[in-house]
């Protein structure tokens, strides 16, 4: 069997070809090494065979969206499910030969919490990559929508728990502190404190974070608006008490994407501001991009690269308590970059007039 890294290479396609240009590759490359032109040729033929199995696995949707994610291990993510349920399934995937040996899990027996890793974007509520991707539609709740995108759902009883899909994979929920003692047995909040956690990873943007925002979560045929409060970071944690699947909490853990402009220390934030030689030498106003919107700041003359000014209260706002973090701008000073004759001689008799001393001395 070929190495699955390769399928795109097999094909000679870039990992972005959309199914048109797999399709096109595929029959060029078929034509090409079609054993009949080749008769005998043990060579050509397992090209062939390298160049069907590559197309088959791209040109199914589903195949090709779980080996983007699980690269060499698509196949053994696939089989978690059906061989599990089969009763021909065994051991533990989350082990380290497993096919979640990726994600982590928290606890162990007797307890803990049982920690299930889904990646949102900014879109409110995108809960149901990890389901949709490993059980299809039908295993993540029907695919449910909620306003503005994709749900996270784990539905009870009369659908499929996550119990179910942990113990349909060869997972004892009990043995690793996540059963309950009969299906949809768990009311309200009975199962809250006493069986494990489930945790949901929302990333969300760092304007999000200073607004504040929210997501929705679809829990048992419910929809659940998380809010999220201004001045979250990543790692900041939101729980919802009694609120998950089967009655259990649901922790929403947040993640901060990168940002293009500002750098986050705490709550307070960094960037850098690009200013004209004029304005660092003779100084002035000069606009500065915060998260609140635009402020003036002051430069004096002579400014120098490198300087850093604080704007204080432009930063991020703190979970506790109502003031904000301070914003520090570093200076940039972008130099002209071409000088015509008069230009260069009026350079030269400003520098001789300036006096400026040997900076290295």
């Amino acid at each position: 069997m070929v190495d699955v890294r390769d399928y795109y290479q097999t094909l000679g396609v870039p990992r972005t070809a959309t199914a048109a240009e797999i399709k096109k590759a595929f029959r060029k490359l078929a034509r090409e090494h079609h054993p009949d032109k080749q008769p005998g040729d043990k060579v050509a033929e397992q090209r062939f065979k390298d160049i069907n199995e590559a197309n088959e696995v791209l040109s199914d949707p589903d195949k090709r969206a779980k080996y983007d994610r699980f690269g060499k291990d698509w196949e053994a993510y696939a089989r978690a499910g059906a061989g599990a349920r089969s009763g021909s399934g065994g051991g533990d995937p989350f082990g380290p030969d497993g096919p979640f040996a990726g994600y982590t899990t928290f606890g162990g027996p007797g307890g803990g919490n049982v920690r299930y890793e889904f990646h949102t974007t900014g879109n409110p509520g995108q809960f149901s990559d990890f389901f949709r991707m490993m059980f299809g539609d039908e295993a993540a709740a029907g695919g449910g929508r909620g306003s503005g995108g994709r749900t996270f759902r784990a539905s009870g009883s009369g659908a499929t728990s996550i119990d179910d899909l942990l113990a349909g994979m060869g997972v004892d929920p009990a043995a690793r502190g996540g059963s309950r003692s009969g299906r949809g047995s768990a009311a309200g909040g009975a199962a809250s404190g006493v069986f494990p956690a489930v945790e949901a990873t929302a990333e969300i943007s760092l304007e999000e974070a200073f607004h504040g925002t929210s997501r929705i979560v679809e829990i048992e045929r419910r929809r659940l608006e998380v809010t999220i409060p201004r001045g979250v970071d990543t790692g900041s944690r939101i729980k919802l008490t009694g609120k998950g699947p089967d009655g259990r909490d649901l922790v929403v853990v947040i993640r901060l994407g990168p940002h293009g402009t500002f750098t986050r220390r705490g709550a307070d934030l960094e960037r850098e501001l690009p200013v004209t030689l004029r304005e660092a030498l003779l100084g002035g106003e000069v606009p500065v991009g915060t998260l609140k919107g635009r402020v003036l700041l002051t430069l004096p003359p002579g400014t120098q690269n490198g300087k850093s000014f604080r704007l204080t209260g432009q930063g991020m706002p703190r979970l506790k308590g109502g003031d904000a973090g301070d914003l520090y701008v570093r200076i940039r000073v972008v130099l002209p970059t071409h000088l015509d004759d008069d230009a260069t001689a009026a350079a030269e008799r400003f520098l001789d007039l300036a006096h400026q001393p040997d900076p290295r001395a």
